[in-house]
């Protein structure tokens, strides 16, 4: 007898792992609101303040990306930053690495955490 079809239920089927894998550790911190508390970086909690309240002229436009040594003289103070995008806002830099910044921005009501390659950056100014 010539068989054309294979009978699936005649071969055991994988159910995936049949034993429990434990979980990944979680970091200390949340989200708000949640038992942990607002995320950080390193112990670096937002601002607790909002920024000003004006949003400043934009300096001159550079072609290039921005300087990763540039923008460190803005860490842990209130900084606008204008993107390629169009896009502006006040941001909070707690970190610069070779090509990235990363630290709090504010949304209009609250510090959310954020991080951008500086190479999307036009300009910025600090305070």
């Amino acid at each position: 007898m010539d068989v054309d079809y294979i009978d699936s239920y005649s071969y055991p089927r994988f159910l995936g792992p049949q034993f429990p894998f434990p979980s990944p550790p979680r970091p200390p911190g949340g989200f708000p609101g949640s038992p942990g508390g607002f995320p950080s970086f390193g112990g670096q909690q937002p601002p607790t303040t909002p920024p000003p309240a004006f949003i400043p002229q934009q300096q001159l436009a550079t072609p290039f990306a921005v300087d990763p040594g540039a923008i460190s003289m803005c860490l842990f103070r209130n900084t606008f930053i204008w993107l390629r995008n169009g896009s502006s806002f006040w941001f909070f830099p707690i970190f610069v690495g070779p090509r990235s910044v990363a630290g709090f921005r504010w949304n209009g009501r609250f510090w959310t955490i954020f991080g951008i390659d500086t190479r999307r950056i036009v300009s910025f100014t600090c305070f």
